[in-house]
């Protein structure tokens, strides 16, 4: 299966070269997802511009990503969904209401950044609101 990976400190990229995302592939995906999550990805944007056709195990397989990055309070961000095969699937399949889904690349690092910010600023509002606390006991 050909791919490439790109990490970066908050997020990494895995980018399909392969036109077909169906049974033959999606097992050794699911893989290559899992391995990357026990390296501590948290944050993935999985670019499937090349992706030509997709089938019910390619979308178990991108599910599986989905599920590995929300179990660890990260993002997975799909995104080079340019095929009309690609797109009329996901549709059909109504997997655009649960996927994080961006036009290209560059959106979906701006998406994570966004929610990484919003994630930390909320997290010191809760510490500020936690020290307040503790001041009027």
């Amino acid at each position: 299966m050909k791919y490439s990976v790109e990490k970066q400190d908050e997020f990494t990229i895995f980018t399909m070269g392969e036109e077909n995302l169906n049974s033959a592939k999606a097992p050794n995906l699911k893989t290559e997802f899992h391995l990357l999550a026990e390296q501590g990805v948290k944050n993935l944007i999985l670019n499937l511009e090349t992706v030509k056709f997709v089938d019910s195990s390619g979308l178990s397989a991108i599910l599986y990503a989905n599920r590995l990055c929300t179990d660890r309070d990260g993002l997975c961000v799909i995104t080079g969904i340019d095929h009309p095969n690609v797109k009329s699937l996901i549709t059909i399949s109504r997997l655009d209401s649960v996927l994080d889904i961006q036009s290209n690349t560059s959106d979906a690092v701006k998406y994570i950044m966004m929610h990484a910010l919003k994630a930390e600023l909320e997290a010191d509002s809760n510490k500020v609101a936690d020290e307040d606390d503790e001041e009027d006991k």
